[in-house]
């Protein structure tokens, strides 16, 4: 019996604060309710910060999860078949110089059977095209001489290749440390802040519910008018304490500086990327400069003798 009495008494005191607050909320939603605790007004603005920040994520998340997607500038109009994806530029230009004949030529060109697919990105293509088209001039070539062309076109081809994968780092760097952090952020920090802004809503219903019940009389309560009295101003006490307390950790949840470091992160990214791409061409812009203005001295050779 002294179980059961024990088990009902711990069923009330779990049931009782819940009855409370969904009593204090209906009162609310009636217009019942004679008090209202405000939360703080710091509070308040956190919390709108907080909603911002979720549609932040959300939208800026739609758009960059294209870093994961490997394609994402791949042009949609061309078709490679597999040889043309089997080696790399650099394989295919190594083994194109020591070819001494066009079936050698044409070897260098084609994919052994256990190669792994080349990455399908927009530099990647143009470098491709470029030495496919630096191997057809040589192929075409009547003179005996290179073709300035074609050796432009294969070393542009060779740079296109380093552009294309410095991107995919560039990628992989912000796959890490971009994505990664916004999603966790989004899936965690920020659920995390939703159920602290419950626990805030709950404990400001409970203190609400609380000084109701004082300020009633005590009706429910103990009938000794004495005991209510301390009991009532303890329950309030208890309550503002509980308030004060998930409002101070909602705040610390909702204020993170995680979105601005990864931002940072994902600029620190492109940067590097710009940055690598701009010394690779800039290396090659003087090298095709230079077989212009040879080709230019030829022609104007060959048109005065």
């Amino acid at each position: 019996m002294d179980k059961v009495q024990a088990f009902g008494k711990n069923l009330t005191a779990s049931f009782t604060p819940f009855a409370a607050r969904t009593q204090q909320y209906v009162k609310e939603q009636l217009g019942q309710a004679e008090e209202k605790t405000e939360l703080p007004p710091e509070y308040i603005e956190l919390e709108k910060r907080v909603d911002a920040l979720k549609q932040v994520h959300q939208k800026l998340l739609q758009v960059t999860s294209q870093y994961a997607n490997e394609a994402y500038d791949y042009p949609p109009n061309i078709r490679e078949s597999f040889n043309d994806l089997g080696r790399t530029i650099t394989e295919k230009v190594s083994l194109l110089s020591s070819a001494t004949s066009p079936a050698e030529a044409q070897a260098a060109l084609t994919a052994p059977p256990s190669a792994k697919p080349q990455p399908k990105t927009f530099n990647h293509a143009i470098a491709r095209a470029s030495l496919a088209g630096s191997q057809l001039l040589t192929q075409n070539n009547p003179s005996d001489g290179e073709d300035p062309l074609a050796t432009a076109l294969e070393k542009y081809a060779l740079s296109e290749e380093k552009v294309g994968e410095a991107r995919l780092a560039q990628d992989a760097q912000i796959q890490n440390r971009f994505l990664a952090g916004w999603s966790t952020t989004l899936n965690t920090n920020l659920m995390f802040a939703t159920r602290a802004r419950k626990n805030v809503e709950k404990a400001r219903l409970t203190l609400d519910a609380a000084k109701a019940r004082a300020g009633n009389g005590g009706r429910g309560m103990n009938p000794d008018d004495e005991t209510l009295s301390e009991e009532g101003r303890a329950l309030v006490e208890q309550a503002e304490d509980e308030f004060v307390a998930q409002t101070e950790e909602a705040v610390g949840v909702l204020d993170t500086p995680e979105p601005l470091r990864n931002l940072a992160d994902l600029i620190a990214a492109q940067l590097e990327f710009h940055k690598k791409a701009y010394e690779i061409l800039s290396e090659l812009g003087p090298v095709v400069d230079g077989l212009q203005v040879e080709q230019e001295v030829g022609r104007h050779e060959s048109y005065t003798s």
